[in-house]
């Protein structure tokens, strides 16, 4: 059983908005990433040209923001040849970047648990021709330190993005959490060689040792980490006003070391020092406590202007600004253990093709894992990301949210993002266009109210429909799964109608020895519902994919708990551009 602080809230650090382009005179000298809100790291044959007034970074994922003027404050004492040790420099913006900073993993990340499985490793850089940058996708060659410096890089597959210049000084990220393991320092030079070498993270600190406070301990989980990362970055964009040595102090356990005698000077310190100073079997849980109270901190922020404004002076909540990843999953014509999988993320109303193949079904939920962590760097930092899943009928009621959420963490995905279900019938013109008149309809609506499909004695299909269609309607909530034989043709009726937005329990009620449950007190179907209609009646339609998330990670965090196997069925289509014909789809993608 997880504790309900296991939720791994997806960070900006996988957004790449703290990627930089290191420019001289204007001109693209090289690669760089934001390691604290005021340092860039690159490296030092990247500015070594250059006149200490005219560096400028810029920060590529952020369209419109201007260039920040930079100056180098501190080297590694490269000697100017390839071989040189020490090909690393330290920038210092003019002023604090709009952005929050990388995140680095652990040491020895980079290699993977096994030597047969080894970790796939993203690179963004600006060679010619792609000034607003591009990937390229490595692994380590082995473990071992050449010339006790560098590790060797090679191509994940034959025929990728090769290292070139521009790549220079980019962070080496794994490719599942977005967290920096190294920086490209060169590439092998030969015509059609994809090799390449990186300076892994603790070979920087030895020549910046400002570093080592900033590379967590391998003691802590990589959705621990990502949690409290998205937390602070929460907090600081909130204004968050709290005593960051206090805050520590509450969650330190008795062996944990005291917080430093000069104290923090923001909560990214303190958060820092709790990943990156606290080590060993307790560290799990000095994480979550510190992470907890801040939550708390911050759930308190939210709730103070409506707990003390009167009614009339308060705003109304302001509705999420969903980006979506859909995952799209079809039968494959290549025979009955093939699946077609296409994914894709939604952003700025634009669709960015991500993936698409036919994978064995053994395989689908590691392609998965893959995609969605590739499209999140689509998505604009700070929004608010929805997993959508787009399904064929007979596999509606497939448990996606129960996958976990990445190789190295077992989280449920539907507890970590919100994650909402789709039927492929509804993603037809016509349903579009009857679903777009319904949402602007519910957009005037405080709450959710349930049309209950009961076990007993249901009404009949075509009345459903007719109801389901009827200006008021908004959520048709089932006591049984979709495969139960007596409510199929309700079930069908309800996403054909189409009901905006079909609710059930894949646990739902279920006929006994004695024949057809007929509803009454000990159905499992009606306290689902009961208690359903009880959560959302003040939750706008919205915002239900947020409350559905929240209902998860209270059932995996509590045995028996009555939201465990929920699906939700929510497809607004403002929110997704049009699948027909979208002109705006990306033509080249620099993943592929």
């Amino acid at each position: 059983m997880k504790s309900p602080a296991s939720r791994a809230t997806h960070n900006a650090s996988n957004s790449a908005a703290w990627h930089a382009r290191i420019e001289s005179v204007g001109q693209v000298a090289g690669a760089g990433f934001l390691i604290t809100p005021r340092k860039v790291l690159t490296c030092a044959h990247v500015v070594r040209a250059s006149a200490p007034d005219a560096l400028t970074v810029t920060f590529t994922e952020r369209p419109g923001s201007p260039a920040v003027p930079a100056r180098v404050v501190a080297d590694g004492g490269w000697g100017g040849r390839v071989t040189d040790l020490g090909d690393l420099a330290v920038l210092e913006l003019a002023h604090d970047a709009p952005v929050a900073p990388a995140a680095l993993a652990p040491v020895d990340a980079a290699h993977g648990d096994r030597a047969d499985r080894p970790r796939k490793l993203v690179v963004y850089g600006f060679p010619v021709g792609f000034d607003e940058g591009t990937l390229a996708e490595f692994r380590v060659t082995s473990a071992q330190l050449l010339n006790n410096e560098w590790i060797q890089l090679e191509a994940w597959q034959p025929g990728g993005q090769p290292l070139a210049p521009g790549f220079s000084g980019a962070a080496v990220t794994l490719v599942d959490t977005g967290e920096v393991v190294g920086m490209v320092t060169a590439a092998a030079g030969a015509q059609g060689v994809h090799n390449g070498r990186m300076m892994p993270t603790e070979v920087m600190s030895r020549y910046w040792p400002d570093l080592e406070g900033l590379v967590p301990t391998s003691d802590h989980r990589t959705a621990d980490r990502a949690r409290l990362r998205a937390l602070v970055e929460r907090a600081v964009r909130a204004g968050l006003d709290c005593d960051p040595v206090r805050l520590y102090a509450a969650a330190a356990g008795p062996l944990d070391p005291s917080a430093p005698q000069e104290g923090f000077d923001s909560l990214w310190s303190a958060a820092l020092f709790v990943l990156c100073e606290i080590d060993g079997a307790d560290a799990a849980a000095t994480v979550a406590r510190f992470a907890d109270r801040l939550e708390s901190l911050l759930e308190e922020l939210l709730r103070a202007p409506a707990e003390h404004e009167p009614a009339a002076e308060r705003e109304p909540a302001v509705a999420p600004d969903w980006s979506p990843i859909l995952v799209d999953l079809q039968h494959s014509g290549a025979g009955d253990g093939q699946v077609l999988v296409e994914v894709s993320a939604y952003s700025g109303g634009r669709r960015h093709p991500v993936g698409s193949d036919t994978v064995p079904q053994a395989r689908v939920r590691a392609y998965v894992q893959d995609r969605i962590e590739a499209a999140f760097r689509y998505l604009t930092p700070g929004c608010d990301e929805l997993i959508a899943f787009a399904l064929p009928r007979d596999w509606i009621d497939l448990p996606v949210d129960r996958w976990a959420s990445a190789p190295d963490d077992d989280t449920p995905l539907g507890c970590v993002y919100p994650l909402v279900v789709t039927d492929q019938a509804r993603r037809r013109a016509g349903a579009r266009h009857q679903l777009t008149r319904a949402w602007n309809r519910l957009d005037t609506l405080p709450g959710v109210r349930v049309h209950r499909i009961e076990c007993g004695a249901p009404e009949e299909p075509p009345r459903l429909r007719m109801r389901l269609r009827k200006p008021d309607a908004c959520l048709a909530g089932f006591a049984t799964a979709p495969a139960a034989p007596r409510t199929r043709p309700h079930f069908d009726a309800s996403l054909t109608a189409p009901a905006p937005v079909v609710v059930w329990s894949r646990g739902g009620c279920a006929d006994g020895p004695a024949g057809p449950c007929a509803g009454g007190d000990g159905c499992a179907g009606k306290t689902f519902l009961d208690e359903l209609d009880a959560c959302v009646s003040a939750v706008p339609p919205a915002e239900l994919p947020r409350r559905i998330l929240a209902l998860r990670e209270e059932a995996d965090a509590e045995d028996g708990h009555w939201a465990r196997d929920i699906q939700l069925v929510w497809d607004d289509p403002r929110v997704f551009a049009d699948p027909h014909g979208d002109p705006s789809a990306h033509v080249r993608s620099p993943v592929a």
